[in-house]
């Protein structure tokens, strides 16, 4: 089983990416691990989502932009499956930052649609919730929730675990 599994902390709105968290997983292994602090546009936060992660404008004051740390994205994404926990949010954060940076989401040639561990897990009776942590909790997966690189890893180890 090979898939990249990623998650996205925001700043304000989708277009805002502050951290991302890519976890590469070959023939079923976690072969590599990308996390970064991300520079959003203006280096401006909504006090709500500061309340979420805790990353703030001081953390990403010096941080590189969405364009600098995009070949990185790239070189991981290209090509491959890509799983994240609520899909939809994760590439549409990736799919309106690509286009606020002139970027084009077709060139990466991933799918449309990713998989869902969310989805997977609503669809088993385990999971009183879909909710990350509480997924997490039940199949004893250790997770530091709302830090990207901690969720990405969580969410590959669900995704191995529902296959």
């Amino acid at each position: 089983m090979n898939f990249v599994a990623i998650d996205f902390e925001t700043a304000k709105g989708h277009a805002s990416p502050c951290a991302v968290g890519i976890v590469t997983v070959e023939n079923g292994t976690i072969t590599d691990e990308f996390y970064t602090l991300i520079k959003p546009p203006n280096n401006e936060y909504n006090w709500h989502n500061i309340q979420v992660h805790g990353i703030t404008e001081r953390d990403t004051k010096n941080a590189p932009t969405f364009h600098k740390v995009y070949p990185e994205i790239k070189k991981r994404l290209l090509g491959k499956i890509v799983v994240a926990h609520n899909e939809s949010f994760d590439r549409s954060v990736l799919q309106k930052t690509m286009s606020e940076n002139g970027l084009e989401y077709s060139e990466l040639d991933i799918s449309e649609r990713w998989e869902c561990t969310m989805k997977l897990c609503r669809a088993n009776d385990k999971y009183p919730s879909a909710k990350l942590d509480e997924c997490c909790a039940i199949d004893n997966i250790e997770l530091q929730h709302h830090e990207a690189l901690s969720d990405a890893r969580a969410c590959a180890e669900l995704y191995l675990r529902r296959q």
